[in-house]
């Protein structure tokens, strides 16, 4: 068929313009079919990674449809805010970026003004905040314990000897040289682990200390591996326990409770505070839903709520 095309009418000339319109048609139709496999293949070459977009800043969040949430990462490592987020952007409309960090650096977040509300659990800290104009009002929210956890064995006796004091149990640490992770992070969990020491008119130093600066999932992970003792907070011990080769071996002592406080950030401050979202956050967090769905968080999973409500008004 192309043979007859091509060497019908029109002689050589004919023929030759004959060509040079099929080559150019060829052309055209393999330029167009390279365009449409190239735009097919956006996003899905294996090889192409995905962009990473920095957090945005509270002045980013400006528009009310963001809201920059620093918490501990405690309430992150025990899946709570995981468990909340999507029932509060549901409710609101306001999407949540959630920077989790320990509370000593999520509080700085606030006083640099990259955060529009708080959720932490450090109250010396938390005061500091709010009497130096950072933060509007500390709102206790809801609590939990910590704990002490440690091997197996437990090479310091801490369980057998039935105390109820953390600061025994760690003198009893200490006078064994048994290995101790400590988060090292200036968070609340950290902050409360030095205050035990002091308690205990002990300054822990040597081979067995291993100040880690980290989160606590990684610290608990840490413990496990070398066969440690650490403090943690009852509910990411929990939310982690199947993974883990340590017992709880001091809870319920009246020095490790553990409260935690929503604050939000003062918009006089710092430009760009989304303060209307801050407000929106902590109504739904102390909403009777919020309040609810805090109260019930664990239960099913592990037989016992993570967390215990207390709020008592705003």
């Amino acid at each position: 068929m192309v043979k007859s095309f091509l060497c019908s009418r029109g002689g050589t000339v004919g023929f030759l313009r004959r060509c040079l319109w099929l080559f150019t048609a060829l052309l055209l139709v393999f330029a167009a079919a390279g365009c449409g496999n190239s735009a097919n293949n956006t996003g899905t070459n294996p090889t192409t990674k995905p962009t990473t977009n920095p957090a945005p800043s509270a002045a980013e969040n400006s528009s009310g449809s963001k809201l920059t949430v620093a918490t501990t990462t405690s309430v992150r490592d025990s899946g709570l805010m995981a468990y909340l987020q999507p029932e509060f952007e549901k409710d609101t409309g306001i999407k949540l970026n959630i920077v989790a960090q320990g509370s000593g650096q999520a509080i700085r977040t606030g006083e640099d003004g990259n955060a529009d509300v708080l959720l932490v659990h450090d109250k010396a800290a938390e005061e500091k905040f709010v009497s130096s104009g950072n933060g509007l009002k500390r709102i206790e929210v809801m609590y939990n314990y910590f704990v002490i956890v440690g091997p197996r064995n437990d090479p310091a006796g801490i369980k057998a000897s039935g105390t109820l004091d953390a600061a025994k149990a760690f003198k009893m640490i200490s006078d064994k040289k048994a290995p101790f992770i400590s988060r090292g992070d200036k968070s609340g969990t950290n902050t409360k682990e030095l205050n035990i020491w002091t308690s205990a008119n002990i300054t822990p130093s040597g081979d067995w200390y291993v100040s880690a600066g980290k989160g606590m999932g990684d610290v608990l992970t840490m413990a496990s591996e070398k066969q440690a003792y650490t403090l943690t907070d009852k509910a990411t011990y929990l939310s982690m326990k199947d993974k883990l080769d340590l017992q709880i071996v001091l809870e319920n002592a009246q020095d490790l409770k553990n409260q935690y406080t929503i604050i939000a950030v003062n918009p006089a401050n710092h430009k760009g505070i989304n303060s209307e979202g801050a407000q929106k956050f902590i109504d739904w967090m102390t909403s009777e839903k919020g309040l609810k769905m805090i109260g019930e968080y664990g239960r099913d999973k592990y037989g016992e709520n993570l967390f215990t409500v207390n709020f008592s008004g705003k």
